[in-house]
């Protein structure tokens, strides 16, 4: 179904999307379960929303990192 360079971008790209969605959904709602379970509502719902924020984060700097050693080589 998926052969061919072309379609390899395209599952490249269709993973990041969803680690995308799940470094920041997990924490978020990590966060929003442990208010909800300990009673500290907002806190535990802003730290996962931080923590998904830093999680991005790193995730946006090792797609750079990986987007311009691939320049050089062309």
């Amino acid at each position: 179904m998926f052969s061919g360079s072309g379609n390899k971008k395209y599952i490249e790209f269709l993973g990041l999307g969803a680690e995308l969605a799940v470094a920041l959904s997990a924490p978020v709602l990590a966060g929003y379960w442990l208010d909800q379970r300990w009673e500290t509502s907002p806190w535990m719902l802003l730290a996962g929303i931080v923590t998904g924020l830093l999680i991005m984060t790193g995730i946006f700097s090792r797609v750079i990192k990986k987007v311009t050693s691939g320049m050089g080589d062309k």
